[in-house]
């Protein structure tokens, strides 16, 4: 227990350290110091700032995988679920970006410069909507001929707005409820979802 808790406050003080100065600008001794741990405690459980930048990435992207487990668990239908968890995965990367600074700064420079830390996660979401999907046909609401072929699709598709849902290019008009019927209705289309009792009423 001692040793979890000394490895998460070192991984939260250099997230720390790096959403405020950049990755480039802060030093092992800088979080060293920082975490009031000494440099002998912080190459115990990390070899260098490579190996903590990855395990604060990790740290971080755990959020958005919680975050989608929690919807993925809940008692809805399989049509607003995967509508649910196209909006959690694009806010919760929102909410990581802004926690740590913006695009600019210099720990999010470039966003794909932690797809190698994101592959276990990706996997992991592609599961999800995988599940959802043939949950979805099952109870006869989806017809989705090839369901791991839309479930790679369905992840992508979300990965591929981030960067401009995060900077507001299309996060705003989504805000409204309007937005989200348009991609309702793109993501439904796709599906295959046949009518559902209460659509009249939208």
């Amino acid at each position: 227990m001692a040793v979890s808790k000394t490895r998460a406050k070192l991984v939260d003080v250099a997230r720390q350290l790096f959403a405020k100065n950049g990755v480039d600008n802060t030093t092992m001794n800088d979080i060293a110091v920082a975490s009031t741990k000494g440099r002998r405690t912080l190459y115990t459980y990390f070899k260098s700032k490579e190996d903590i930048y990855v395990a604060v990435v990790e740290s971080e992207l755990d959020r958005l995988s919680e975050a989608l487990d929690k919807v993925a668990s809940e008692n809805i239908a399989p049509d607003l679920k995967i509508l649910k968890l196209i909006e959690t995965h694009l806010d919760a990367i929102k909410l990581i970006v802004r926690r740590n600074g913006t695009l600019r700064a210099s720990f999010f420079r470039d966003i794909w410069q932690v797809e190698r830390v994101r592959r276990n996660l990706n996997q992991h979401e592609i599961a999800l909507f995988r599940q959802v999907l043939v949950e979805g046909n099952e109870r006869g609401i989806f017809e989705v001929e090839n369901v791991d072929i839309l479930a790679d699709i369905l992840h992508y598709c979300v990965k591929g707005i981030e960067v401009p849902y995060i900077r507001g290019k299309i996060g705003d008009d989504l805000d409204g409820r309007k937005g989200w019927d348009y991609v309702a209705k793109i993501v439904y289309g796709a599906l295959g979802r046949k009518p559902q009792p209460g659509d009249e009423q939208d």
